[in-house]
């Protein structure tokens, strides 16, 4: 099954735009919240391991469109 060009750049600029979506919430989400007293301290945040291999998918696909693998 071949995907045409167009239909490939819209898969890819959807994944770019949850990713980015994504990592957004998760900086609104380390901002300090106004309820908490300043000698509190907040426990670290989870590592997202679906954003880092979400990242990591993008970033693999811009070295294969680089290396023009995709025809």
């Amino acid at each position: 099954m071949r995907m045409d060009k167009k239909k490939l750049a819209a898969a890819m600029a959807a994944v770019t735009a949850y990713i980015k979506t994504g990592e957004t919430a998760a900086a609104c989400q380390d901002l300090p919240a106004a309820g908490i007293p300043q000698g509190v301290v907040s426990p670290a945040p989870q590592m997202n391991l679906w954003g880092v291999t979400g990242r990591q998918a993008l970033m693999q696909a811009g070295t294969m469109m680089q290396l023009r693998m995709f025809k």
